[in-house]
């Protein structure tokens, strides 16, 4: 479990505790925007992506983020080896770390002290905890009736509403899952995906509820599965449309498997290029490109899919006698749609990546990271983007000052273990960093 909270701190002392190693790669400009949402306030409580890669967007675009962690720590920063993962540093760099048990009456105090000056509250928990925790609408909305609440829920409304649902949940209850296998077996996509659209609706809807003059726009419920529903919208009309056209049920399969001359293909220096292939003047570049002879039969998609095999080995044939570089040039010249099929490590290094506004750098402990930003420039903070994700509780004792707590109070709070401040000497990988 974990909360965010915007507010106006003072300097931390923690921060300033930690050591700084000289840094000599010379940085990218950046216009420095103050942010869309600079002077907003957000509360999240949650784990994992839905609403920490929400609040993530929120504080790239201004707001101070304070996340609200219990004492084991949001569930991401122990998934690597006992450390924080890439969720945990892609999605919670720039915010606080406020450590609370929310079990305990202190724990609760604190955090009925930072909603009544928050903006937005913000969590991703079961509808059970969130009762139990005291982090209802009607709970927040009491404390402030301003508040602009947003609730990532498992479900909407309906029977399974009170039910707890994940990514992949989401992925085999919509009809993604039922596509995409793996030696025939229905499977995952991958990345979280649904968590992460989930978090842009829960953004436009706060957005949409900071502009919004009706109060009842203030009390926000989103479902990870209706999230789900709405992006599957494209292949649940297909199915219906194949069933009304054919008389029965018909998945409307991907482009990819369905175009023939549309996916990757390996070069000769075993590097792959991917095409995109969607209709006859898509053809006629990549013949040009390739210098192919136009051929009379496979002139229109209706023909080329009726000879698939042929049309996969001509593309497979053409594309393994170049290498990239080659391959790259005849497309760009001839306005082939394509791209390198990258891996991970390689992602950021590409010309485009390197541009300047399309990631950050920042250090933690004494690793070093490159972490893509909101593809908005104009709407992004210019400040804060090279913070690294706080460490467990790291802001605890300056929060709590800024509410207004004494150092004996806060002394006592700590003692008690309702609140708790960071290890700032704590390893937080059982590996050390290897360098090479």
């Amino acid at each position: 479990m974990h909360f965010i909270l915007v507010f106006r701190p003072a300097a931390c002392q923690m921060c300033a505790a930690r050591p700084k190693r000289l840094n000599l790669k010379p940085k990218k400009e950046r216009i420095m925007y103050q942010g869309v949402l600079a002077g907003k306030t957000v509360v999240e409580l949650g784990s994992m992506i839905a609403a920490p890669f929400a609040t993530h967007i929120l504080q790239q675009l201004g707001a101070t983020v304070i996340k609200i962690e219990p004492p084991v720590g949001e569930t991401t920063r122990k998934l690597v080896r006992g450390g924080p993962s890439g969720s945990y540093l892609a999605f919670n760099r720039g915010k606080k770390s406020l450590c609370l048990d929310l079990q305990q009456d202190q724990g609760k105090k604190i955090f009925r002290k930072l909603v009544e000056d928050a903006d937005i509250v913000l969590h991703n928990l079961s509808p059970s905890a969130s009762k139990k925790l005291g982090v209802t609408f009607e709970d927040c909305n009491a404390l402030n009736p301003d508040i602009i609440f947003c609730a990532i829920k498992g479900y909407g409304e309906g029977p399974l509403s009170q039910e707890v649902a994940s990514n992949p949940i989401a992925e085999a209850a919509t009809g993604i899952m039922y596509s995409n296998r793996i030696d025939g077996r229905p499977s995952r996509l991958g990345p979280s995906y649904h968590d992460q659209f989930a978090g842009c609706y829960a953004v436009i809807a706060v957005l949409s509820a900071l502009i919004s003059k009706d109060e009842s726009k203030r009390n926000i419920e989103l479902g990870l599965y209706e999230t789900g529903l709405h992006i599957a919208a494209r292949d649940l009309l297909g199915v219906q449309l194949k069933s009304q056209l054919l008389g029965r049920a018909e998945t409307e399969p991907s482009a990819e498997f369905s175009i023939p001359g549309y996916g990757s293909y390996e070069g000769n220096d075993g590097r792959w290029i991917y095409l995109v292939m969607l209709n006859d003047d898509h053809w006629r570049k990549f013949c040009a490109a390739m210098k192919i002879e136009p051929i009379a039969e496979l002139a229109t998609l209706r023909d080329r899919r009726r000879e698939r095999p042929r049309v996969e080995e001509i593309v497979r044939t053409a594309v393994a006698r170049c290498n990239y570089e080659e391959l790259a040039l005849a497309f760009s010249e001839h306005g082939v749609g394509f791209t390198e099929v990258l891996s991970a490590d390689r992602v950021l290094g590409t010309p485009q990546a390197q541009a300047p506004g399309k990631y950050s750098e920042f250090e933690f402990k004494d690793y070093d990271f490159q972490a893509p930003d909101l593809p908005i420039p104009i709407m992004v903070r210019g400040d804060e983007l090279t913070t690294a994700p706080p460490l467990l509780g790291e802001n605890t004792q300056e929060i709590l000052a800024s509410l207004g707590f004494d150092t004996a109070e806060i002394s006592e709070t700590l003692s008690s273990g309702a609140a708790i401040s960071a290890d700032i000497e704590r390893l937080l990988w059982s590996l050390p960093k290897t360098r090479g």
